[in-house]
Order: structure tokens, then sequence, then C-alpha cells
């Protein structure tokens, strides 16, 4: 339980000078003022205040969420208030789970940047999988636990939401990492989503099975054993069709549509990329105005 003062709705955590800096956004996780969640992770509070907040506004039901973008006016606005410590009321549900994205994509270094690119893409079963996060540094490790709970929340609300694994893991995917070149961050952009998505699918069946008692639900669609290497490898090439309202960043756009569409309509990748490098031009200029815009 977080312990937050109350004001007119909006929630208040009591920050000293020295931890002022060290609240919201562009900073060292290790550096931040944290809390525990319900699994005992140590997580910067910022991200248990969007996440409260998230769900008390019933955000895991809202078409689309972490995949429609908010308005940018609002953003700022939100974003200004929670580098002051302050979760403002009435916040669109989109605009929290797009700054919940944010806070990961602008971390100084990524949340799997301890993972190589080629161990990410060697990767290729559920135990793999688990194996591979468990080389994670603590700091990193809890973020992604927090991370990967979270989707799996979001997934359990598809009937409403219109979010699978994939969906989700697709949308995060892009945030969990830090690359220099941006051609080789969207094609490992791909392997983590993978990853991502094998995380969330062992989460949702460790959440079933202890609801069970260990047994498999008759209605069940996962495998007590988990799914076949054969079930593993359709399951990631499964097609998804995914109806969602609203505007959505290009990058996210890009990647989602390169696959979800036949192969004969798949965008080229330079046309992917483009869409990128406009993303990672308007993510600089987010940074340099958050840096420098209350400068006189």
């Amino acid at each position: 339980m977080l312990h937050l003062i109350g004001s007119m709705g909006s929630w208040v955590f009591p920050l000293s000078s020295k931890s002022r800096s060290r609240v919201g956004f562009q900073v060292l996780a290790e550096s931040m003022q944290c809390s525990f969640d319900s699994k005992r992770n140590s997580v910067p509070t910022i991200l248990l205040l969007m996440q409260e907040r998230l769900y008390s506004q019933g955000g895991l039901k809202a078409e689309g969420i972490f995949r429609i973008n908010p308005e940018n006016s609002q953003e700022e606005h939100v974003r200004d208030q929670l580098n002051r410590g302050i979760v403002p009321d009435n916040i669109d549900v989109h605009c929290l789970a797009g700054l919940i994205k944010a806070w990961f994509r602008e971390l100084p270094s990524g949340v799997l940047d301890g993972l190589s690119p080629e161990q990410v893409l060697q990767c290729n079963t559920e135990e793999e999988s688990v194996d591979l996060v468990k080389q994670l540094k603590p700091t990193e490790a809890a973020l992604l636990n927090w991370a990967v709970d979270l989707m799996a929340d979001v997934v359990e609300e598809e009937e409403s939401n219109k979010m699978n694994a994939r969906n989700i893991a697709m949308v995060f995917a892009p945030n969990m990492t830090q690359m220099s070149d941006p051609l080789t961050a969207l094609m490992h952009a791909v392997q983590v989503m993978n990853l991502l998505k094998t995380l969330i699918m062992r989460t949702l069946q460790e959440r079933e099975e202890s609801a069970t008692g260990g047994r498999c639900s008759p209605m069940s669609s996962h495998s007590c054993n988990g799914p076949t290497d054969e079930e593993f490898d359709s399951n990631r090439e499964m097609e998804t069709s995914c109806e969602l309202k609203g505007p959505t960043s290009e990058y996210d756009n890009a990647l989602y549509n390169s696959y979800s569409r036949d192969e004969d309509e798949v965008q080229s990748l330079g046309e992917i990329e483009e869409c990128f490098l406009r993303q990672l031009d308007e993510n600089n200029k987010t940074v340099t105005n958050s840096r420098f815009g209350g400068t006189s």
C-alpha cells in the first residue's frame, strides 16, 4: 500500500529538497524514490502512483490502452506535475499509459540493455526466456517484473481493451532498450517483443495455476505444462486483427502494421525506419524542452 497525501483529488508524495530531482523522468532508476509493489519488487514510486491512478480510472478496460497516444499538451502538463511529485486528478487514461511508456523509454539505459541482441535473438522457448532475464541486475529485474505484471493485467481485460499479449508486447518493446542505431533498434525491438510476449503468457499461466491450486481449468486456453515448441512458434507467427480508435504514434503504427498485414502488404523497412527516425526526433525535442523550457 502506498502512503499518499490527498489534496483536492490530487495525490502528493512528500519529497525532500535532495530527492526532488529524483522523482520523474530521465533519471537513473537506482537514484529514485522507490516503494514496494504487491510482489515486493522495489520500483520507483512514480510508476506505482501512475499505475494506481490508471487502474482506479478504469484504464485497463479502455480500448487500445498503451497504443493510443494522448494529446501532447496534456502529457506535457501531467509530466511537469509528476516531476514535482504530484499526480493530478482527472488525467486521461491514455495520457497515463503514454507516460508510463515514456518513463521507460527515457531511462538513461534501457531495462533490457543488460542483455545483448544476440542473447535475445537466440531465446526461442519459455524456459530460455525465463533463464535469460535472470541475468539482469536487481534493479532492471524488478522493473521488468513490474512491467510484465502490468502488461498481464492489460491482457486479462482483452475483451474490453482489444489488447492481447502480442499487441501489448509490441507497443512496449521499443521502450525497453536504448540503441544508438535506429535500424538496429528496430530489428531488436521485434525480438524483444517476442521475449515480452513469452513472459506475459507465462505470468498469465502462473496466475491461473495459482487460482486453481496448480490444476488446469478445463476451460483454460493455456496448458499446465506450457506451450510446446511447435505451439510457441505458431503463437509467435500468429496474425492478429485489432481495430483501435484514436491517434497512435507513428513508430507504434509502423511496427504494429508491419506485423499485422499480409506479406505482400508489409511496409518496406525503409518506411518503418523513417517513421522510427521521426519518432526519435520528437523524443529528442521533448527531452530538450523539458530540460530548457523552464529557463529564461
